[in-house]
């Protein structure tokens, strides 16, 4: 019985699919955070999305796909902006228009190309083909993205909040701004290995809102977040094996299960409080 409880963790690519798993979940965990109480939660859906011809471009001239993933993240984000703040256009439907287009762009791109690279894995994932290589570029993007948080998520809040008090407290609102954004690309780039681009809003979306109805303050919210995110990965990736399912789409279903958990569970409190 033992032996088979802990069967997962003797295979290699597991073991590289366990670890790829807790590695992207604590940016994007963080990352969620910020994007549900700023209501950008379509934002993340765009910036996952418009990586994609970026991701073929880069394949087509023989670039590094991270940075082609990249530059057309930051494009996808900058040009939301800059149609937000100089057009009549609501915010949430520029995103839409923008992400929609660039995702286009990236399939006519893609089933144009004619290569033996599986680009599907940029789509769905690949957990369990995770490389070394893979590993240590996702780690070293993690770590950096986790510390620039960790060192300026006050900050970053009162952006978040009142970017109008950020200015007046001598706070750098578009450096604030445009780093979050960037944040944002580079944690999609690490995903792009355990959950695809597709799935890759999951992790960004479900975890802060999770930890938005569970805790009470801020940091709290962090530290929820961060542990709901390590939790469903782990499980997730342990289920996959014994139900021979895809990693990435049964540690997003773990994740609504929890959300759906988290909600009714304050559904109920609310309930008491007002009996």
């Amino acid at each position: 019985m033992i032996e088979t409880a802990l069967l997962p963790f003797q295979f290699p690519f597991m073991q590289n699919a366990f670890l790829i798993g807790v590695i992207v979940a604590v940016p994007t965990a963080m990352l969620s955070c910020f994007l549900v109480l700023k209501g950008w939660a379509l934002m993340g859906d765009a910036v996952s999305h418009a990586v994609l011809p970026g991701i073929v471009l880069a394949y087509i001239f023989g670039l590094p796909l991270i940075l082609g993933a990249f530059v057309a993240g930051m494009i996808c984000a900058l040009a939301t902006g800059y149609l937000s703040g100089n057009s009549r256009v609501k915010e949430d439907t520029v995103m839409g228009v923008v992400f929609s287009g660039m995702f286009g762009l990236g399939i006519v791109l893609y089933v144009s190309v004619e290569t033996n690279m599986h680009l599907d894995h940029v789509l769905f994932g690949n957990m369990l083909g995770v490389e070394t290589r893979e590993l240590w570029t996702a780690g070293a993007i993690s770590a950096g993205i986790a510390v620039l948080i960790g060192l300026q998520w006050k900050d970053l809040l009162l952006q978040s909040f009142d970017p109008a008090q950020a200015r007046a407290s001598g706070l750098r609102v578009g450096l604030l701004h445009y780093g979050l954004l960037a944040a944002l690309s580079l944690s999609i780039v690490a995903t792009l290995s355990a959950a695809g681009l597709i799935l890759a809003i999951g992790l960004l979306i479900a975890p802060g809102a999770i930890a938005f109805l569970v805790a009470r303050t801020f940091r709290r919210m962090l530290l929820v977040a961060v542990a709901v995110n390590i939790f469903s990965m782990v499980a997730g990736v342990y289920a996959s094996f014994f139900i021979d399912s895809a990693p990435a789409p049964t540690i997003v279903l773990i994740l609504t299960i929890l959300f759906i958990a988290a909600f009714l569970r304050r559904q109920l409190q609310v309930r008491r409080q007002t009996l």
